[in-house]
């Protein structure tokens, strides 16, 4: 049997690393910014208390890796929710099986209508198709149709959908796909049961061992998630971490992002966070991420501020969403829907750009790296 990430974090203990991430002291501390290549020992001096003092040493350092890499270029998305339809009991969102609210599947005049408002907005180029998780009435085959529908209009395309099979994510490959984005939501493998008590999400393993399923079926980008909110911050992206080093060594050919937002009100409204990281200590785990890997895309959505977004895009931040619509046909069809969780940055894309380019960032709109996969294809 081919082993997993399963097999490889049953060998982690949570209550060990939680130990090892508080015991850090100053000298593991300059010792990480000390070093080119950090590894994951490095990585929970960075995001450790001890850390906290070195702030603007950190932000100077993650500055020069992201602009070695990535130059002063933000990569603009949008993401397109097409349905709300979902059969788990996620205690912390909006599309809760139990919420009563109005389920909508977006049929594929509707996908189109809403992909035509979505470049009235922005020359958007990457969209991101979202979905709750319902296979039975928006499975495989209707993301196949949806995938369909918006290549004529954008020239690079992941979804955010339900962890699917090797040869489902093969499959929508040859309908335009470009990347997949999946949210662990956390790596506490008890815990995560209290949060998925129903419904396929509870499966830990099957999401957890979603990743490489995308690695085996070659998809170019895959996007790891921890949502901030739910068990302690530190451990939870720790675990990340080595997540993130584990695909890196056996899918190396894929394009790798991370985001770690932080929980909002959902619209069921009861569940509160357990766990509040601020400001400054998501400043200090972004840095922390920059100066971990030089390469990784790091994202921030508009679950975040503006000023929190302006102030991180020169410092680590290397995608960004904008003028965010989070119910399906938010931008044309259904503009009044129940959203999944409420945006805090509620500015147009056209004013993202201003304040962004003001910042001297340049924003993207297109994914180059499509561009020149095609112009080789080409020849």
């Amino acid at each position: 049997m081919i082993n997993m990430f399963s097999d490889e974090l049953e060998k982690i203990s949570w209550e060990e690393t939680t130990r090892r991430i508080y015991a850090k002291t100053e000298a593991d501390v300059l010792r990480a910014v000390g070093k080119e290549h950090c590894d994951v020992e490095d990585f929970m001096a960075l995001i450790s208390p001890a850390a906290a003092p070195y702030l603007e040493t950190m932000a100077r350092l993650s500055k020069k890796y992201t602009e070695e890499r990535f130059g002063k270029t933000i990569s603009m998305f949008i993401p397109l929710y097409i349905t709300n339809s979902c059969t788990n009991s996620c205690v912390y969102c909006g599309f809760h099986i139990s919420n009563p609210m109005d389920r909508t599947i977006l049929t594929p005049e509707q996908i189109e209508d809403e992909c035509v408002a979505i470049k009235k907005l922005a020359p958007f180029e990457n969209l991101l198709l979202v979905t709750g998780e319902n296979p039975a009435k928006a499975g495989v085959p209707y993301l196949a149709k949806a995938l369909d529908v918006c290549k004529k209009h954008f020239s690079n395309m992941k979804i955010e959908v339900m962890p699917l099979k090797e040869e489902e994510y093969k499959e929508l490959t040859e309908h335009g796909l470009n990347g997949v984005i999946c949210f662990q939501e956390t790596y506490h493998k008890e815990r995560y049961k209290v949060y998925h008590p129903r419904g396929m999400k509870s499966k830990f393993e099957w999401r957890l061992n979603g990743f490489d399923r995308m690695g085996q079926a070659g998809v170019h980008s895959i996007g790891m998630g921890v949502l901030i909110g739910l068990e302690e911050w530190r451990t939870d992206v720790t675990m990340m971490a080595y997540h993130l080093r584990y695909l890196q060594k056996h899918y190396w050919k894929t394009k790798y992002s991370v985001n770690f937002p932080r929980m909002r009100p959902a619209e069921n409204g009861g569940f509160q966070p357990n766990v509040v990281i601020s400001d400054r200590e998501l400043a200090q785990l972004t840095f922390a991420m920059r100066i971990f890997d030089h390469d990784v895309d790091i994202s921030y959505s508009t679950r975040e501020p503006a000023f929190i977004r302006d102030n991180m895009a020169g410092l680590g931040v290397t995608t960004m969403s904008a003028e965010s619509k989070t119910e399906p046909g938010g931008y044309y069809t259904y503009p009044q829907a129940l959203e999944q969780f409420h945006v805090s940055d509620e500015r147009t894309a056209v004013e993202v750009e201003k304040a962004l380019k003001a910042l001297g960032r340049e924003p993207v709109w297109k994914d180059w790296d499509t561009s020149f996969d095609e112009l080789k294809l080409a020849k």
